[in-house]
């Protein structure tokens, strides 16, 4: 199995290709168009800055690439959101894979729930998906995130915090999860090897 993660303008990617070797796949960390699109499987991961991250994939035509791809391909935390239309964080234009507009977290109604949400937090499953199983329900994933996808039509897991929001997105051959996989233990090993294995 060839995996290639996505290299590009944002943190945390080091830490998900070693989530990946405990599960014993080998992925190799690029922004090589033709590696990614020869990969069978393609991880689009990060924490970052939307628009910085989205200014760096457009001046490598790392946009179209991704959107071209027919692999299955896995967005985590800021991936997601820029797989989504837009965000309103620096007002960015996102690849728009999924058809939501990713918000920021608006505490002013209960300014005791902090921003950013942070640790760890309850999964729902919100539609079927080979990504998220069943005996995921109702588990802890951790969180680091600002900003949020709402719930909409390609929603397969969701959480709440101060509102409702999408934990996993699932379009055609496009996964992606807000939580990361990668810092959440036996359930984040169990969604990265459902990905792999799809």
């Amino acid at each position: 199995m060839s995996v290639a993660i996505i290299k590009y303008n944002a943190g945390n990617v080091f830490s998900v290709k070693c989530a990946l070797q405990r599960i014993g796949v080998e992925a190799v960390l690029t922004d090589d168009a033709a590696v990614l699109r020869r990969a069978e499987r393609v991880i689009f991961p990060g924490v970052g800055q939307a628009a910085t991250a989205m200014d760096y994939l457009r001046a490598k035509g790392l946009d179209t690439v991704i959107k071209s791809l027919t692999q299955p391909v896995l967005g985590i935390c800021i991936g997601l959101q820029l797989l989504c239309r837009s965000s309103q964080e620096g007002d960015t234009q996102g690849l728009g894979i999924f058809d939501l507009d990713v918000k920021r977290f608006d505490n002013s109604a209960c300014p005791e729930l902090k921003i950013p949400h942070m640790g760890w937090d309850t999964i729902e499953l919100a539609g079927a998906s080979a990504l998220i199983p069943a005996e995921l329900e109702g588990r802890h994933v951790y969180y680091v995130h600002s900003y949020y996808a709402p719930v909409g039509r390609d929603t397969i897991a969701t959480t709440r915090y101060i509102v409702p929001f999408s934990a996993a997105l699932h379009r055609g051959n496009f996964y992606a999860t807000q939580f990361h996989p990668e810092k959440s233990g036996d359930v984040g090993e169990l969604v990265l090897k459902k990905f792999i294995d799809l």
